[in-house]
């Protein structure tokens, strides 16, 4: 993982937690699909995504950062994306919740 280059604040961040159910097949390739469909949309700043595991209940995370709240929207709504949402809830999540958050302030620390 690395850690998303972005611009001074404001900016808004999507934070998406998951748990995975028993049918995980596909979701990593799905996963990679979907960041990169991402990073091809306007407003886009970068993401951040982790996850523990694989399997039932395989916790995991992903941040994406956006410029506005019509960029995130506009996400929400694209056809690739809508797709990968309808498998999630039928195949690949036990639960999920997502949050959609202001970033008012960030600062950052780099060794060396």
């Amino acid at each position: 993982m690395s850690i998303a280059p972005t611009p001074q604040p404001p900016y808004y961040a999507v934070v998406f937690t998951s748990l995975l159910g028993r049918d995980d097949a596909g979701y990593g390739d799905m996963a990679r699909a979907m960041a990169e469909t991402a990073a091809r949309q306007p407003g886009f700043l970068g993401v951040e995504s982790v996850r523990e595991g694989a399997g039932p209940g395989a916790p995991g995370i992903t941040v994406s950062y956006w410029r506005s709240l019509e960029d995130i929207a506009a996400w929400k709504t694209d056809a690739a994306h809508q797709m990968a949402q309808r498998l999630g809830r039928q195949r690949w999540y036990a639960a999920y919740k997502t949050r959609i958050c202001r970033v008012e302030r960030d600062y950052d620390f780099a060794a060396g």
